[in-house]
């Protein structure tokens, strides 16, 4: 009885899983900023879509300092 439970419980999460969309728009998937933005000014869009650039900008180049570090020591 044990097992079919843990079973049961296991197939239900898996499933529940698979429904839960992931992402919605490419803008989500390519980085955090859209959220961040949406959370951060969710009625004001010209305000959201200035976060959203400086954000990207950051990210940018946060991860491009990343790329020469890691050419710098390898």
């Amino acid at each position: 009885m044990l097992k079919r439970m843990l079973f049961v419980a296991a197939v239900t999460g898996l499933v529940a899983g698979v429904t839960i969309p992931v992402h919605t728009t490419p803008a989500e998937a390519a980085s955090g900023c859209f959220k961040a933005a949406k959370a951060k000014f969710p009625g004001d869009h010209k305000t959201r879509v200035a976060y959203r650039k400086e954000c990207r900008a950051h990210f940018k180049a946060y991860r491009s300092a990343q790329k020469a570090s890691k050419k710098a020591a390898g």
